[in-house]
């Protein structure tokens, strides 16, 4: 590792600045999304677990013995799988550099954060052993409590541009926190939308910081910045973004938003992974409906039709999957089809039912025409009318105040 191994001078008991160290060591040594490492980390700390490994690759014989005592007892399987995890990571082993990290994260303004820090996205510990070790991070603290995902097709259409910007202003006025993963087309409409609307966004990376990707979106990614908000990456700055990386950023971009809402995706994406994330963290997962002739939109319908997301198309409806439970209801739209006798009682409305506007008619013959009896239709004409719903008139019963 450049000549010097990335826990010298750490003891096995860790403390804060070790476990720092220690996390982004680990950030750059496994694979984001490496469940075994994550595990390791969870049983020992992450200072003591990468002491550990440091010997198990410089003796290619791994104490468990020492394990054992931080980890407590590991079965065969278990142990075959942190063997495969010594070799994965002893690949990189000879690459690794924490003082070009640092130096690279001093260059372009980025900070490291671990779990602990004001600054650290709680919904991230959820994903337990998949969960970052820590995050490199540009620009303001991602600690927005009011954060919703838009994510959607990198392929997209003009509609589902024009929805994702109209989505995203709404939220970013309503001081929602707009994240996505910085893509071309509905992940950059996302972030467009949520700085005109005049509020924050945070880019979730497949690469380093201080990388731009994609680089046509590079102005974008800095105008982020500026604006308040932040660039995000589980990996160290000059990290490339792969294939691999990719698919386990989704899973950031859902643990750290409390809603996924995907406008367009086709039928095998990565929008719809990280639908399935949210889904499997328990976050609510809505997605827009489009034209059933357009193959973008297939994997909507799919979330749709498979009961995985909720039908949403417009920021009320976002608001409402997303927010406080009563308090962000969507609102009766104005104009809505309400009638005064949408809250009637099944009786009473089959009763309201048997009654006309213009023709007065006795107990008997509205009792005849809702299907009740005499006793019934008595009682309802009586409720009815309190209601103002019907009116009394010397030859029976009418409707009153214009109703039906």
């Amino acid at each position: 590792m450049s000549g010097t191994h990335a826990s010298q001078g750490m003891p096995d008991q860790a403390g804060p600045d070790s476990d720092r160290h220690a996390r982004a060591v680990w950030s750059a040594l496994a694979e984001p999304g490496d469940a075994v490492a994550g595990a390791l980390v969870q049983a020992c700390g992450a200072a003591v677990a990468l002491a550990w490994v440091t010997g198990a690759v410089d003796t290619d014989r791994p104490d468990w013995s020492r394990l054992e005592r931080s980890a407590g007892e590991l079965d065969d399987a278990l142990r075959r799988r942190v063997e495969v995890g010594v070799r994965r990571w002893a690949a990189r082993w000879p690459s690794l550099d924490p003082e070009r990290d640092r130096a690279a994260a001093r260059r372009c303004g980025a900070r490291l954060v671990v779990p602990g820090d004001p600054a650290w996205p709680r919904g991230l510990d959820d994903l337990s052993a998949l969960a970052p070790f820590a995050l490199w991070v540009r620009g303001a603290p991602p600690t927005a409590s009011r954060s919703v995902a838009l994510v959607g097709a990198r392929a997209s259409t003009s509609y589902g541009e024009r929805v994702t910007v109209d989505l995203a202003v709404e939220l970013a006025r309503r001081g929602w926190v707009v994240v996505s993963g910085g893509a071309y087309g509905i992940d950059a409409a996302a972030h467009r939308g949520a700085l005109a609307g005049g509020g924050a966004t945070h880019v979730v990376l497949a690469g380093g910081v201080d990388r731009a990707y994609p680089v046509g979106n590079a102005h974008l990614l800095e105008e982020v910045v500026r604006a308040g908000g932040s660039l995000i990456s589980e990996v160290p700055p000059g990290s490339t973004p792969t294939r691999g990386r990719f698919l386990q950023r989704n899973r950031l971009i859902a643990a750290a938003s409390r809603a996924t809402v995907v406008v367009e995706a086709a039928w095998r994406s990565g929008a719809a992974s990280t639908a399935h994330h949210a889904a499997r963290l328990l976050r609510p997962v809505g997605a827009v409906p489009g034209p059933v002739t357009s193959a973008a939109s297939a994997g909507c319908h799919r979330l749709l039709r498979d009961g995985v997301a909720v039908c949403v198309t417009d920021a009320d409806e976002v608001v409402e999957l997303a927010g406080d439970v009563g308090a962000d209801l969507t609102p009766v739209p104005a104009g809505s089809d309400v009638r005064p006798t949408d809250g009637l009682d099944p009786v009473a409305r089959r009763v309201h039912d048997g009654l006309s506007r213009r023709d007065a008619r006795d107990t008997a013959e509205i009792a005849a025409r809702a299907g009740t009896t005499l006793d019934q239709a008595r009682a309802m004409l009586g409720l009815l009318e309190l209601d103002g719903l019907a009116r009394r008139v010397a030859s029976g019963w009418v409707v009153s105040g214009g109703h039906r």
